[in-house]
Formats: C-alpha cells, structure tokens, sequence
C-alpha cells in the first residue's frame, strides 16, 4: 500500500457552501400562514429573533442546504434578515398566487457535478485489488478520469495508474451506465524471496463498463469491470480482468 495510504488519508469530503436562490433582484413570496419564524443561524438550534405576519412580503437572497436566508423590510426603517426552513418556506405564495415550491438541492449538484473522488476494491485475476480515481465532467456525457490501484498478489504485486475517457448517456439519471478507455502504466514486483525475481514495466491500456448509482445526498455507488492489456514486450501482451465495487463523492 506505498501509495494508496497516503491518498486515503486526503480522502475527504468537502461541504457545501451556501448558494444564492435566485438571480437579482431577489424572488419575493408572501406569507400565507399566521407566520413565519426567522432564526439568526441556518438551522433550529439558533434561536427565532422575529417573526413575520400572514400577508407581508419576503426576499430570498441565499440557500444553505434546506434554509433559507431572507429579508423582511416593513418599511425603511424596520429591515430584518434571517434563516426560515424549508418546510415553513413551502407554505410561502409566489407573486401569482401559487404554493411555492423548492427543488432538492442535493439533485440540483448531482445534475450539475464537476469533480468526483471514489475509492473500490474488488478482484484483479483473482488477487484483491484497491483503486482510487477522480473524475472530472467536460460535458453532460463525457469525463476525464484519473486512476491509480494496488493489487496484493500471493507471489508479486502490482501497481498501475491510467488516464482515461469516460461517455454517460444517462448522466442525467439516478442509476447511469457508463462506458471508457484509457492508457497508463503497468509496474509488477515479484516478491524479493523468489529465485529471479524480476520487476516488469510495462505500458497498460485499459477499457471498462460499470454503472453509477446515486445513493443519497453527495455519494453514489458504483461498480465497474474492466479490462487491462499490459504490453510486456514488442510481442507480447497480457491481459487481465478486474471487477470492483465503491463510492465516491462529487462536489
């Protein structure tokens, strides 16, 4: 494990910043229950400082997770801002009457995720194996990614990494199929105690098929099954097959 440890140990999942809800100027809704509780903090451990009337207008200006941060201006002089929750936020009217409505904002980063980082272990001809990768989206279907992987063999082991492309059809979707190539490199070490051991670089290509299924808030599961063809020599190569199975987080 001379590389994967170290990588595990920057292996961390970042949290989300809040976001504006809507471009200038700031969408207005209407109260329509008897109030509406605003807390000096995004969540019901700060406590309520004011409350606003049934009738009275409020502006969104940023949502953090399922809170949101508004303004209640009764006149020039009397400007309050604060966090209301989403539940009593959903009891809110839009201009034209309607009950106002929120997206999951977990769903809105999952359709529009950049970078992911997974961790998955599996089986490489028969040896357990254990690989990390990034990704990172260049369009709706397409991403590059980069991966790097252990396998603990009885009588040797094996490191390799590869860069590769990735295409999704379905990227839009909870459970997604995914299809890729790639190229890297292929190293083995043979363990010391054998009669002539030798260590064989070797270039690596790669390709695989898995499927992504996104399993709540920022983790999705994936599992995959690839082959590997390592170029020994001029003449020849060998192949290997690996399935594995992990998470990864996006942001």
């Amino acid at each position: 494990m001379r590389f994967v440890l170290p990588l595990l140990a920057g292996f961390t999942l970042l949290l989300a910043a809040p976001v504006r809800a809507a471009d200038e100027p700031p969408e207005q809704v209407q109260v329509a229950d008897a109030f509406l509780e605003l807390h000096t903090g995004p969540g019901r451990g700060f406590p309520v400082f004011h409350v606003a009337g049934r009738g009275e207008q409020v502006e969104i200006l940023l949502r953090h997770t399922d809170w949101f941060k508004v303004r209640v201006s009764r006149d020039l002089h009397n400007v309050k801002e604060g966090w209301v929750s989403r539940a009593q936020m959903e009891t809110t009217l839009t201009q034209a009457g309607l009950r106002k409505t929120f997206r999951d904002v977990l769903l809105d980063d999952y359709l529009h995720r950049r970078v992911e980082m997974g961790m998955a272990g599996g089986r490489f001809k028969n040896e357990p194996v254990l690989k990390l990768w990034t990704a990172y989206r260049l369009s709706e279907t397409l991403s590059v990614e980069a991966t790097v992987g252990q396998v603990q063999g009885v009588f040797a082991g094996t490191d390799f990494w590869h860069l590769g492309v990735n295409a999704e059809p379905w990227s839009d979707k909870r459970l997604s199929p995914f299809i890729g190539i790639g190229l890297g490199k292929f190293k083995n070490i043979p363990n010391t105690s054998l009669v002539s051991s030798i260590t064989t670089d070797a270039k690596l290509a790669s390709a695989v098929a898995g499927v992504r299924w996104h399993l709540t808030d920022r983790f999705v599961l994936r599992a995959d099954v690839s082959l590997y063809t390592a170029f020994v020599a001029d003449t020849r190569a060998s192949e290997y097959r690996a399935f594995t199975a992990g998470l990864s987080f996006f942001f």
